[in-house]
């Protein structure tokens, strides 16, 4: 029987997305068969505002932000998502990191 999956999807500003791309990779996520670091992203804008005492690697607290971010999905073996979350963390700039993990059937 096949391990089973996870798909692991965070957002993060343009700026930071070759790092944490090759964080994921570094930590096992994004491998595929013969394959590694294997990834899909596609950019957008994210908008947030930060309340006061935020600390916002971009914008101020009290004022609504659009920021350019880049979505990236990886996939990886189900024991590896805390490890890829964590470097997910580490390399990620912001103070709050938005990220998705979804069991594969």
């Amino acid at each position: 029987m096949p391990t089973p999956r996870s798909k692991i999807v965070v957002t993060v500003p343009l700026t930071h997305a070759d790092v944490v791309r090759e964080a994921i990779g570094a930590a096992g996520g994004g491998r595929l068969g013969k394959y590694s670091y294997c990834s899909f992203s596609i950019r957008g804008i994210g908008r947030s505002k930060p309340d006061l005492g935020a600390q916002p690697f971009i914008g101020t607290p009290g004022r609504l932000e659009e920021i350019e971010e880049e979505r990236i999905e990886v996939t990886c073996d189900r024991p590896m998502v805390r490890a890829v979350v964590a470097a997910i963390k580490k390399a990620h700039p912001y103070e709050e990191v938005a990220l998705d993990v979804w069991k594969l059937d």
